[in-house]
C-alpha cells in the first residue's frame, strides 16, 4: 500500500487576507479555489512542490458559524487543522481503519476537486484529525 502526503489543511478566519501571504509574500499558485457547502468551508490549494503529485497547502475559511472550522477556530485559532494522505484504495484503508478500532468521522464522501475523503478522529490518531482521500 502506498500512502503519501497529499495536503495539510490550515485553518484561517480570512481566505483573501491569508492568500495575501501564502501566494503575495511566500509566492505560491493557487490552483483550485472552490466552496464546498456540505462542509460550511470555502477552500484555496497552493502546491507545495512540482508536478501534479507535488504536497498542496489547502486553506480554510468557514462560510457559516456551524462549520467545524469555524468551531475549530472559537475553540484553537486559526492554524493548523488536519493532515491528509492519499491512499491507493481509501475503501480498503477504511476497513483496516474499522476493523483495527479507528473512529471515523464521516462515511467516504466526496470534497475538494471531486476527491473521495474520510476524516479519522484524532482520538485514533494521537490527536492528530487525519485526512485520507482516495488516488
Amino acid at each position: 500500500m502506498s500512502i503519501e502526503i497529499d495536503h495539510l489543511g490550515i485553518a484561517v478566519t480570512n481566505l483573501e487576507e491569508s492568500l495575501r501571504f501564502y501566494r503575495d509574500v511566500l509566492g505560491l499558485n493557487v490552483t483550485h479555489q472552490e466552496t464546498i457547502a456540505v462542509e460550511r468551508v470555502t477552500v484555496a490549494m497552493l502546491p507545495a512542490g512540482d508536478g501534479s503529485a507535488a504536497p498542496r497547502l489547502e486553506l480554510l475559511e468557514a462560510t457559516d458559524s456551524a462549520s467545524t472550522v469555524a468551531k475549530f477556530i472559537t475553540r484553537r485559532g486559526p492554524g493548523l487543522h488536519h493532515v491528509a494522505l492519499r491512499v491507493d484504495d481509501l475503501a480498503s484503508s477504511v476497513e483496516r481503519l474499522r476493523s483495527g478500532g479507528a473512529k471515523l468521522l464521516n462515511e467516504p464522501r466526496r470534497g475538494a476537486g471531486g476527491h473521495m475523503y474520510v476524516f479519522v478522529h484524532p482520538e485514533s490518531t494521537g490527536g492528530i484529525l487525519l485526512e485520507l482521500i482516495q488516488k
